[in-house]
């Protein structure tokens, strides 16, 4: 069966589609890995490029994303018996103070789209919930979201929570949103700032390869 099917149709958003032929495939025997990056992941790639040259936007990424989970849903249980394993792990939150999550739920399936697992801590999240998750979970990414200019500074008691609890070394710590530069990610010693959910999504996999 060809997988192009399953990438178009996840292109597409049309998630019924994507978990009947994601069925269909497993039943022909083609293997779970491969329905997963040559189906799944890159027709998901495909829409961080347009979203991210502006060929799409937002409500159409939600839809190819919720497609790329009820195909997931399928393929799951199957990969966990070949024991494939996340390319990476990552936690993800919009910082204290902050209740803005449509940026962070993007970049979030923008990572799961590359093969990343994602832990979601929400919005409102304080660097101790940031570092412990990352400790706790082995998270080789802390990834942080702030919308707001009086909230982009708990960025910086992020990276510091990190140097206290001794795990700054093993861990990236990613930031983005709307009022967030590069030059401010630099001042507070973080090792990322992206502009967009799909840039943020590349970085993330490079760091995990």
């Amino acid at each position: 069966m060809d997988m192009q099917a399953i990438s178009q149709k996840l292109q597409a958003g049309k998630a019924k589609d994507v978990k009947a032929l994601v069925q269909q495939a497993l039943d022909e025997g083609v293997s779970p890995q491969v329905i997963l990056n040559e189906g799944l992941l890159s027709g998901m790639d495909k829409v961080g490029e347009k979203f991210k040259n502006n060929e799409i936007f937002v409500p159409e990424v939600l839809v190819a994303a919720r497609a790329m989970n009820w195909g997931l849903d399928i393929l799951r249980p199957r990969l966990a018996e070949e024991g494939v394993k996340a390319s990476g792990k990552v936690c993800i939150g919009t910082v204290q103070g902050d209740l803005h999550d449509i940026g962070k739920n993007l970049v979030k399936m923008m990572m799961e789209g590359k093969g990343l697992e994602v832990v979601d801590l929400g919005t409102d999240v304080s660097p101790e919930t940031f570092v412990r998750t990352a400790k706790e979970q082995n998270c080789q990414i802390i990834c942080c979201s702030a919308l707001l200019t009086t909230t982009m500074d708990v960025m910086g008691e992020v990276v510091k929570e990190a140097e206290r609890e001794g795990i700054r070394d093993k861990v990236k710590i990613m930031v983005g949103g709307a009022p967030v530069t590069d030059s401010f990610a630099k001042s507070i010693g973080a090792d990322a700032y992206t502009p967009d959910a799909a840039s943020a999504a590349e970085v993330a996999a490079r760091f995990c390869a």
